[in-house]
């Protein structure tokens, strides 16, 4: 063997130990490179199962609150009823001559299955509709209303009562349409209803004027 086969064996030997170099380093570069993908990839689905963790906790703490909230709440509304229960005796029958509970309380009038009171204060104490209404309210009741001719029958004359315009119709408190308007002006914004017993006619007056008015509420049903 000559000398310039053993160089060329020499330079062989070289090239395959650079290429076996080439190949560890690539595959060391690429071992380095996944394993530091998976430590990312373990580390985000760490991070991720850790606030799942967290948030699983503040569900429980909310679902653990509103169940708080839900038993207070039943408490509450037990106390009411007892509270409007005994509102009730205290109201419609103590106190009675005849020892009887009553359909409405003193001061108001029974019609049909409604009971009625009439605020008649001086000039000065007279309410727009809007105050009027907020009056009924404090007492548990509303402004009246009158489907029937028992109901109009039991309506005073000039005091308000729950029909005003809105959205171009009358309407009544309790949400219903005025059936029969062929007796009442044609309806304008910002106006209410009053009532003239006399004419049998709904007369249109500005909400804002003060009148005397009407509030209404279902009265107690008495078992025989």
């Amino acid at each position: 063997m000559n000398r310039r086969t053993q160089q060329e064996m020499g330079q062989r030997f070289f090239l395959l130990i650079a290429v076996c170099w080439l190949i560890l380093l690539a595959i060391m570069g690429l071992r380095i490179y996944l394993t530091s993908g998976l430590s990312e990839d373990n580390a985000k689905q760490t991070a991720e199962i850790l606030n799942l963790k967290t948030r699983n906790q503040e569900l429980e703490t909310e679902k653990k609150n509103l169940k708080q909230q839900i038993q207070d709440m039943t408490t509450t509304w037990k106390e009411l009823n007892v509270s409007r229960a005994q509102w009730s005796i205290d109201s419609y029958c103590l106190g009675n001559t005849d020892e009887k509970c009553q359909p409405c309380q003193k001061g108001w009038r029974l019609t049909g299955l409604s009971c009625n009171a009439y605020n008649n204060p001086p000039s000065s104490g007279r309410k727009t509709w809007e105050e009027a209404r907020e009056d009924c309210k404090g007492k548990n009741s509303d402004l009246a209303v009158a489907h029937n001719p028992a109901e109009k029958e039991a309506i005073n004359t000039g005091y308000w009562i729950g029909l005003r315009v809105e959205d171009g119709k009358w309407k009544w408190v309790d949400g219903s349409d005025l059936t029969d308007s062929s007796w009442i002006p044609v309806p304008v914004d910002g106006r209410c209803a009053v009532f003239y017993k006399g004419r049998y006619i709904w007369s249109s007056l500005s909400c804002g004027d003060h009148k005397q008015w009407i509030c209404q509420k279902k009265a107690l049903t008495l078992s025989v």
